[in-house]
């Protein structure tokens, strides 16, 4: 019983989540915005370019340009808006999180020749702040409500509507016919921190080979609070519970739906990277796949208030517990291939870079708390919806060398990995930034990046409910680095 109440709660819980599989693969697969500010400037395009700590994240075979001890570490501030619009109202919703965001420590070893250099580091490499808020009037014959009613596996009983009076005593939600406010918010949180080990070799003249293991940690938090409101005094003389004269007078319906992720997983990165005497670099690197365990716990509270002397009714809590429940599983990303090269004139240097992934390579895998069949009904729907795209890097930085001062500005698109999306689904940043080099020695950064892009939601069914949303972030970077 307690598996078949799992699969309907999965159904609702967050709106985009059936599956619990696509919006779950593209939180962990999608690229986050980097680690170092000097990177962030130059719109990440690093790969042909690592020179200093943050090539442990962007190229490993970066590591072997540095002759010096390098210790470095950085800071930063996200932001999220939503613009959201639902049934011709707009709202505007913020979340945002500051945190140390990496801290390495980089060792050449002496050679006779050629380099060898060893690299640790704790790089924070996804933030998932996020935010919505909605409100307006469905005039349309459906509601949460209504969407929740369970009476065909048997166990209505168990179903929310029945415990909160809004369904006869056979699960059916007859007294409630949509026409409802909706209205509610949806907060999320949470990073993936990668710890790396890192070195990189010169094998011949000017062409490195390098390699980065990644112990991933991390952790998610989705909590949504929901809300239907009979603002109108439809249901005023209806008895949402047929027979029972306290049920008129429905004025609202609550649900509260909270999501937690302990995250845990490895990876390794493999790249190459080729001097051009003092012209330019070329790099290529090749992600493995990410092998992510998720440990999810997810709890479901719900409550009605009536205009009569029933008040307000709260699901009992043997309804909650049985409502809640743990599960884990694995997700596998797909690999991921990036080239690119950086050209240096006159103290300007132009980089740029391309990174192919096939998002509809993704997988769940090792399901515990999951049905076999829910498993690959998951991962078919990722064969099915997601596809391979190209994302695209460029950044430039000029260096002013009378007064050590390195201007940048760059470029990040990452297409919509969703088949069919139009060009607005893309994700599309602008970037900038500056920083001080103090006799090769000391390097203080700052970067910004300012993203905008097209998303949806459904808070039930299908296009029923729906919240257009307009997103933007904003990212701040600080970053040092001390080399002797």
């Amino acid at each position: 019983m307690k598996k078949l109440i799992l699969s309907i709660v999965f159904l609702f819980l967050t709106g985009q989540m059936f599956g619990q599989g696509i919006p779950d693969v593209l939180r962990l697969t999608e690229p986050g915005l980097g680690v170092s500010a000097r990177s962030l400037g130059m719109g990440n395009s690093f790969v042909g370019l690592s020179d200093d700590a943050a090539a442990m994240y962007f190229n490993p075979a970066g590591l072997g340009l540095i002759k010096k001890i390098e210790i470095s570490g950085g800071i930063d501030y996200y932001r999220f808006n939503n613009k959201a619009s639902f049934f011709r109202n707009e709202t505007d919703y913020s979340n945002s999180s500051t945190q140390l965001n990496q801290f390495s420590f980089v060792f050449p070893f002496p050679t006779l020749r050629g380099s060898m250099v060893f690299g640790l580091s704790y790089n924070s490499i996804k933030n998932f702040t996020g935010a919505l808020k909605f409100d307006g009037f469905n005039s349309a014959n459906n509601s949460m409500i209504q969407d929740l009613e369970d009476t065909k596996s048997g166990f209505q009983d168990y179903s929310i509507p029945y415990w909160l009076f809004l369904s006869d005593d056979d699960g059916f939600v007859d007294g409630i016919n949509g026409r409802l406010n909706q209205s509610g918010e949806i907060l999320q949180s949470g990073n993936i921190n990668n710890w790396v080990l890192s070195s990189a070799v010169e094998v011949y003249q000017n062409l490195f080979l390098g390699g980065s293991l990644n112990i991933i940690t991390g952790d998610y938090k989705y909590t949504r609070d929901y809300y239907e409101d009979d603002y109108l005094g439809i249901y005023t003389n209806i008895e949402t519970s047929p027979g029972d004269p306290q049920t008129k007078r429905f004025e609202t319906f609550y649900m509260n739906s909270i999501i937690n992720w302990d995250v845990s997983g490895w990876d390794f990165k493999l790249g190459l990277l080729y001097q051009l005497k003092k012209m330019g670099r070329v790099g290529l690197t090749l992600q493995f796949p990410k092998s992510f365990t998720i440990k999810e716990k997810f709890d479901v509270d719900a409550y009605s208030i009536f205009g009569t002397a029933l008040g307000r009714v709260d699901l009992p809590t043997d309804i909650k517990e049985n409502l809640s429940d743990k599960v884990e599983y694995d997700i596998i990303t797909p690999f991921v291939l990036t080239g690119g090269g950086s050209i240096n004139f006159k103290g300007l240097i132009a980089s740029a870079e391309i990174s192919l992934i096939d998002y509809s390579q993704s997988e769940f895998a090792n399901a515990k708390g999951l049905s076999e069949r829910m498993v690959s009904n998951i991962n078919k729907n990722i064969k099915n919806e997601l596809k391979a795209t190209a994302n695209l890097n460029f950044g430039l930085e000029y260096t002013i060398p009378s007064i050590g001062l390195r201007l940048r500005t760059g470029y990040i698109l990452q297409p919509s990995p969703y088949k069919d999306d139009p060009a607005e689904f893309n994700k599309k940043y602008i970037t900038g930034g500056a920083g001080f080099l103090v006799d090769e020695t000391i390097a203080i950064d700052i970067g910004y990046a300012h993203g905008w892009w097209n998303d949806f939601g459904d808070n039930y069914g299908f296009n029923v409910s729906r919240t257009e949303q307009k997103i933007s972030v904003d990212k701040v970077m600080l970053s040092f680095s001390y080399r002797f």
